[in-house]
């Protein structure tokens, strides 16, 4: 798989800090550079930080489209077992896709200590949409629904078609196992997201059966709210989320 380079600003982030462990993952098409900010961010408290490169992302658009939606399940679960090795408890975060696969690991492993599901996206009908329509092998990219205009989202210029596929069937079955969900969750979400419907959230935090959720609502941010006007709310409130539910000292 090594005929594609990674892009410059591509690069995973792994930082040991304390026994506090927080899992970032970026979204579709996208890379770390999405999420960078909110991983550095993390890294400056202290806590340890996996912030994988999906497998088929941050290199081009035909890597991708060789890649499945296993492939980046596998890329955050070896996250998280690096994490494992470190730390006591351990957080997931993820905008996007990396939302939904932050899920997808909170109902898997009974131990995570809280999600953060950032715009998370378990419903896209547009996409499925796409899917039914075209005999395209990509469409039109996806990435950079920024708000703040002078910021740019390091991703794909198009979308392949087949990866759009693997999407819809992780999202739906997300989308059932969401029920399993029972650690705290604070769900953030912008009021203006032309990629993920914001009903998603809504969703998702109506069918968990966490005790403790909160669903936080972004006024200033499409949908990479990571990189968006928005990025201090989301720091300061998952912060305060990390800290409540991990006894850190």
């Amino acid at each position: 798989m090594g005929e594609y380079p990674v892009m410059e600003g591509a690069q995973p982030i792994f930082f040991e800090g304390n026994e506090v462990g927080v899992l970032v993952s970026h979204g579709f098409t996208g890379t770390p550079q999405s999420v960078k900010p909110l991983a550095e961010a993390y890294g400056k408290e202290g806590y340890s930080v996996a912030c994988p490169r999906l497998r088929g992302h941050g290199t081009a658009p035909e890597e991708m489209e060789t890649t499945t939606a296993q492939d980046w399940v596998n890329s955050v679960e070896q996250a998280y077992l690096w994490l494992q090795e470190r730390c006591t408890k351990i957080f997931i975060a993820g905008l996007s896709m990396g939302g939904t696969l932050a899920l997808h690991l909170a109902a898997k492993y009974e131990d995570v200590a809280g999600v953060i599901p950032i715009n998370a996206a378990i419903d896209i009908p547009a996409m499925e949409n796409i899917v039914e329509t075209t005999d395209d092998r990509y469409i039109a990219a996806i990435g950079s629904d920024i708000k703040n205009e002078g910021i740019k989202e390091l991703a794909y210029d198009k979308t392949p078609v087949a990866s759009i596929e693997h999407l819809i069937g992780m999202m739906s079955r997300v989308h059932d196992q969401l029920s399993q969900i029972r650690c705290p969750i604070l769900i953030f979400v912008s009021e203006e997201d032309h990629i993920v419907p914001p009903e998603n959230s809504e969703m998702i935090f109506n069918t968990v059966l966490s005790e403790r959720k909160e669903l936080v609502h972004l006024e200033n941010s499409y949908h990479v709210a990571t990189l968006d006007a928005d990025f201090d709310i989301i720091t300061e409130r998952s912060l305060e989320f990390i800290v409540a539910h991990s006894n850190a000292i």
